[in-house]
């Protein structure tokens, strides 16, 4: 089955307001008409990854099988490798993998997963990732976990900080002391995870750390800069609670380094390196160091279902699935955004990722980024 159109869309979500107002998707079609859905990181409103999909590597798949998946990937990778490979060029290439996989799915009629080899479950567990905290007040982060949980009634909750990058230890008794009442409000026992988002030096994440250790945290993300990767192993090694890293690491190589570094938590992000495939050659991976993959993922739809079918395959699945704000932003474009059901994911059977447009609605929000 022949390509014969690739296109890239970025597509305001919700009301075109918040943290990530537009979102990138990209569309292949074959020569009968059947068509797959993939999805670029966001990062910008995504348009940089757009262009590359939309100038670089739709030119090269058109006319190829369908079938020829993997070495279309290889191919494309290796066509755009001085455009990073970290970065804009690998999140495109993840956005045509998805819809590669997507249209395979339809093709032979079987959802993604079932391609895959299988799920051991089709119902997950979410847990609420609550931005935005450095900004609040001890009982604003009090309030906004209550109402999250209340609503989306998680399995966990990770409380985020979003802070500003170009500063480090900006108010590390205040974090912590967040850190105690979030833990009072959910009560002994009740998992919690604490995203740093880069926000601390070494010696600050030791002492944010420490505190996390003796709150019963269960995992600290990110607590240095990423790229920073002999730092964050260092971090990782001197900690007893897991540090995680990775959403912002783009290749398997990378993720290795982590690892290596001794980050016992790794958290790729789909829509940003190597789409399906490249996660489930980090599911590898993972496996094979005895290291947990909890994958990163904000995106309410595409993105968010191919993670899903991904997380469904693997057997030693450790934590809860991500569920991050303003996830309704996906309601007015999709039939089916990232709503959990009694905290859970119910991974769709259709052929395919299980994607439902509103094409009426798409097409108003859509801008097409010409070839």
């Amino acid at each position: 089955m022949k390509i014969t159109k690739i296109e890239a869309f970025q597509v305001t979500m919700g009301n075109g307001d918040g943290w990530m107002p537009k979102s990138a998707f990209v569309r292949i079609e074959t020569e009968d008409g059947a068509f797959g859905m993939g999805e670029a990181s966001p990062m910008l409103g995504g348009y940089a990854s757009l262009v590359v999909v939309a100038r670089d590597l739709a030119p090269a798949l058109i006319g190829k099988d369908v079938l020829d998946h993997a070495i279309l990937v290889d191919r494309l990778f290796h066509k755009c490798v001085k455009l990073g490979p970290e970065g804009v060029a690998t999140a495109a290439l993840a956005a045509v993998d998805i819809a590669l996989w997507d249209l395979k799915g339809k093709l032979f009629g079987q959802p993604v997963y079932k391609l895959l080899g299988g799920a051991w479950t089709t119902s997950l567990p979410c847990y609420s990732s609550v931005g935005g905290n450095a900004a609040r007040s001890v009982d604003e982060v009090v309030r906004e976990v209550e109402a999250r949980v209340a609503k989306e009634r998680p399995a966990a909750v990770k409380i985020r900080w979003d802070g500003d990058r170009t500063r480090q230890d900006v108010d590390i008794a205040g974090d912590i002391a967040k850190a105690k009442a979030v833990r009072k409000l959910l009560g002994d026992g009740f998992p919690i995870g604490f995203d740093a988002n880069n926000g601390y030096s070494v010696g600050g994440a030791m002492r944010v750390g420490r505190a996390l250790e003796d709150l019963g945290y269960d995992w600290f993300e990110e607590p240095v800069q990423h790229y920073n990767v002999r730092a964050m192993g260092e971090v990782a090694q001197r900690l007893d609670i897991t540090v995680s890293a990775g959403e912002q690491t783009y290749t398997l190589q990378a993720v290795r380094d982590l690892i290596e570094a001794g980050v016992r938590m790794v958290q790729p992000d789909i829509v940003k390196m190597g789409g399906i495939t490249g996660m489930m050659r980090c599911a590898a991976l993972a496996h094979a160091a005895g290291v947990e993959l909890v994958p990163h993922q904000t995106q309410p739809v595409v993105g968010h279902l191919a993670n899903l079918h991904v997380l469904s395959t693997l057997m030693h699945l450790s934590k809860p699935v991500e569920l991050a704000d303003m996830w309704e932003r996906g309601s007015p474009v999709f039939v089916n955004p990232a709503e959990p059901k009694d905290g859970r994911f119910h991974l769709p059977s259709a052929p395919g990722l299980g994607v439902e447009i509103h094409q009426e609605e798409f097409d108003r929000r859509a801008v097409l980024v010409a070839q």
